[in-house]
């Protein structure tokens, strides 16, 4: 929780899908496959993902592997930029201005 995610975008040779890689693994060694015209109903981090992934709007598909991300965009353009970023922050639980919880505050009450 305390090691910030990476995300690296990488080239891919076909249109409209993109590829990003992450320094965690999300789904161990399974495929997860996420289609918009589906409900995702999970609670997993690789669920929580493709739900905050699909909210970006512009995504049709997701295959999440291990810590390859691939996502098939619908017509309209999405920003790897935003994807990024929602990839990093679905992992980051302490953010500035959070307090970190200690120790002793979780054995109170």
């Amino acid at each position: 929780m305390g090691q910030p995610v990476t995300v690296i975008q990488k080239s891919v040779s076909k249109p409209g899908v993109l590829r990003f890689e992450i320094n965690r693994s999300i789904t161990g060694m399974d495929h997860e496959r996420y289609s918009i015209e589906q409900e995702i109903l999970g609670k997993r981090p690789p669920d929580e993902l493709a739900k905050a992934l699909f909210n970006l709007g512009g995504i049709e598909k997701i295959h999440m592997n291990s810590n390859v991300i691939t996502i098939d965009q619908a017509k309209g353009q999405i920003s790897p930029a935003d994807i990024a970023k929602t990839i990093t922050e679905m992992f980051t639980y302490y953010l500035p201005g959070v307090e970190v919880p200690s120790f002793e505050s979780a054995t109170e009450g």
